[in-house]
């Protein structure tokens, strides 16, 4: 541009200009420029923007774990997902898969390592476009879907988790394995297995149900041999700080019971409640050492009123649109103007161009 203005001022002058005539001459015509886009552009487009928290509600993308011999293509598990598009518009749903075969993804519910199940779904989050460059998810768990969420959150927790809710999970274990059909001989015979060989190192890393089965008059076997409900409830002697500090990153934990359960033995785990069979006696939550010491943040979470104990009429996951419809709205709604939002513009970018191709 400077060329330019120094050519024409030549050209109708008539001879060349001096060294100061020129730079007053530059100096105006700048000055000029300036005035000219400072009537065009607006100059609050001009300032820098600094970093700044949402201007606008934001509905954070909802990550789903079905439960046991469920996929994630299931029909009944998809309406969820356009149930919560529904009362949340804009709601991105991803649902947890093992395998993108859905016949495959239904066999990991129940044969599989945990351990190995958990660090696979904390890589594909973390790798996901979408989910990777959002501020934060809501995550829903259904049955045992629900203390792998959990799991999630205090082994890797990236892309963190806002608000967790669970339905009818075994927080707290099962102390008896579910029932197969009469004509299921298949479920019959890992069920012998599962129940004659419940500690073996087998049994523990390869049967699903086995590695949160917690039976309260066994508990040294199961301190000895869990490989992964005793880890993530932090009952060993050696506790795991990072689970903890994960765990009071959540904004709220909302676990559902089933008032009629008869699927989940004891369904009191659904709130972290110990069931003692024999005795009939029920250790609540509050009354437990896990509480007490904090070895999982439980106790921080409900001071601050974090922590919520609904109970939902019916069997085991027996849910009603109106009892999702009430859990979507409380727990899932979009973050409220002024919330903090600690990425770079560049990110929020990136999260909302993969939005809106996904959406």
């Amino acid at each position: 541009m400077g060329s330019g203005i120094q050519s024409f001022i030549f050209t109708n002058s008539g001879s060349p200009p001096t060294m100061a005539s020129s730079l007053l001459l530059l100096f105006g015509a700048l000055t000029l420029i300036q005035s000219i886009i400072a009537a065009i552009i607006p100059q609050n487009l001009l300032a820098e923007t600094p970093a700044s928290p949402y201007t606008t509600p934001t509905t954070l993308p909802l990550v789903i774990w079905h439960g046991l011999g469920d996929n994630y293509k299931a029909e009944g598990l998809r309406s969820v997902g356009a149930l919560a598009a529904k009362v949340n518009p804009g709601t991105y749903t991803y649902f947890i898969r093992l395998s993108s075969d859905p016949s495959s993804d239904r066999t990991a519910t129940f044969l599989g390592n945990l351990t190995l199940e958990v660090a696979q779904v904390c890589a594909d989050l973390a790798a996901h476009p979408i989910l990777s460059a959002a501020p934060a998810i809501n995550a829903l768990g259904f049955s045992q879907g629900g203390q792998f969420m959990r799991a999630y959150v205090e082994r890797c927790n990236n892309p963190p988790v806002a608000n967790l809710v669970t339905f009818g999970s075994q927080h707290n274990g099962i102390s008896e394995f579910q029932k197969c059909e009469d004509a299921d001989w298949v479920c019959q015979g890992w069920q012998g297995l599962l129940r004659g060989n419940t500690w073996s190192g087998f049994v523990q890393n390869k049967l699903v149900p086995a590695q949160y089965f917690r039976n309260p008059e066994d508990l040294d076997n199961y301190l000895e041999n869990s490989n992964f409900l005793a880890d993530v409830n932090n009952e060993r002697e050696v506790k795991n700080a990072t689970y903890k500090e994960n765990m009071k990153k959540l904004e709220r934990f909302a676990m559902y019971m089933f008032s009629e359960d008869k699927t989940v033995v004891p369904k009191e785990s659904a709130w972290f409640s110990e069931f003692n069979a024999t005795t009939g006696k029920e250790t609540k939550l509050k009354d437990r050492q896990l509480y007490k010491e904090d070895w999982i943040g439980l106790k921080w979470l409900d001071e601050r009123n974090k922590l919520e104990f609904p109970t939902t009429k019916g069997g085991h996951m027996e849910l009603t649109d109106k009892t999702l419809i009430e859990a979507f709205e409380k727990y899932f709604k979009p973050r409220e103007k002024g919330a903090a939002d600690e990425r770079t513009p560049k990110e929020k970018e990136k999260y909302n161009d993969y939005a809106q191709e996904e959406l």
